[in-house]
């Protein structure tokens, strides 16, 4: 690992500023998790795919740059220090996108990438179902085949679906052998959200915007060519989706040093009043070491990947350091705004209080998604300690 940026890597970085520059929008999104919201969202996908920005480490056959992870660093750093809009389809360019390109047919790829890519398609997940949140071996949501095996009948129910409100489509794991348990007999299957016999019920979140919904299945049929991968294989399909979640591209280190910079920003236009509690000074120096940190950790992680290594286990570190991170940052910045920290933006006498507060209530997730930390914790055990189960 080189702690220096080459030529090369210092222009890409230089042409990304400039297109950033010129292209992200002067007034923020609004959330898109309103309507008006998600279609901004979707035009800002578009845009970044027709300046080649949207995917940077696709294929450039299929609309990337082929950029290693380095390179994708160095894209997010940039990102992040614009203040560029949040990435409303990041289900499918992060985490569905790298899995079609290892389990997908050639047919799928062509069929779905380039949807994906635009904008077009906004996916969403078809993890969790009720009794089965982090314990996804327990889904029980059914997919028969059909007598004559063109398509599958699904049936059961998704929740905490993130974003599948105004999605386009769903990936997510069904049952297909109705005599197996636990991780056998589960098939992956791409389910398009306009099909009959779907209905998406939202969930609001503690702020009543629609971000998460309910996807009820009645007697849904799907074309078999949406199976990805093999026919009750589609807990390794999974893991593998939740490898890439888990690992570096759901949440790179630049999202949490940008937070940590505003974090010392706001820290040091309220010092008089933080200062009479020291620990939130300690507070803010430790989130921006950490965030330091973090951000080292992966670009050793990359380099090791692009030499050849994989990422296993190792990945659920990640997530519990980020996620805890991420909390830790917005309560600190919560006891330095003080009473204030209740105040939405647009309140009267808001002054800086700025979006501290979305953040908190965000962050308060970030230990569920992914599969919870608790989850997480267990697999550190297991598999990079060798503790036994029980």
């Amino acid at each position: 690992m080189e702690l220096t940026y080459t030529e090369e890597q210092q222009a890409f970085r230089q042409e990304i500023r400039t297109w950033l520059k010129a292209n992200v929008p002067s007034e923020p999104l609004k959330s898109f998790d309103t309507e008006e919201g998600f279609q901004q969202h979707r035009e800002w996908e578009a845009k970044l795919y027709e300046g080649r920005w949207g995917m940077i480490t696709w294929p450039e056959e299929m609309g990337g740059r082929g950029a290693d992870l380095l390179q994708w660093l160095i894209f997010e750093e940039e990102y992040y220090a614009a203040r560029a809009p949040l990435r409303v389809n990041q289900n499918g360019i992060f985490l569905l996108g790298p899995t079609l390109m290892e389990y997908g047919t050639e047919e799928q790829k062509k069929r779905f990438l380039n949807g994906m890519a635009t904008g077009k398609d906004i996916w969403c997940q078809g993890w969790s179902e009720p009794n089965a949140g982090s314990d996804m071996a327990a889904i029980r949501s059914r997919a028969d085949l059909s007598e004559d095996g063109s398509h599958y009948i699904i049936n059961g129910q998704k929740t905490w679906s993130t974003r599948a409100v105004w999605a386009d489509w769903c990936f997510g794991m069904f049952r297909t052998d109705p005599e197996s348990s636990r991780h056998k007999g589960l098939t992956f299957i791409l389910v398009p959200l306009d099909s009959e016999g779907i209905t998406v019920r939202p969930i609001p979140q503690l702020d009543g915007l629609p971000g998460f919904a309910e996807i009820f299945f009645d007697n849904v049929k799907v074309p078999v060519d949406c199976r990805l991968g093999g026919e009750g294989e589609g807990w390794s399909v999974a893991m593998a989706t939740a490898g890439f979640e888990r690992g570096l591209m759901l949440r790179s280190p630049a999202r949490f040093q940008e937070t940590a910079k505003r974090l010392v920003e706001l820290y040091k236009a309220n010092r008089e009043e933080a200062d009479q509690d020291p620990a939130i000074r300690d507070a803010v120096i430790r989130a921006y070491l950490d965030a330091e940190a973090y951000a080292l950790t992966t670009y050793q992680t990359a380099c090791r990947l692009m030499q050849g290594g994989k990422i296993g286990a190792e990945a659920s570190t990640n997530k519990i350091f980020w996620s805890e991170l991420d909390q830790r940052m917005h309560a600190t910045a919560l006891k330095i705004l003080g009473a204030r920290a209740e105040l939405l933006p647009h309140a009267p006498n808001a002054g800086d209080v700025g979006t501290w507060l979305d953040g908190w209530l965000f962050s308060q997730s970030g230990p569920i998604y992914a599969g919870t930390n608790e989850i997480q914790r267990n697999i550190i055990a297991e598999r990079l300690l060798g503790m036994p189960r029980k």
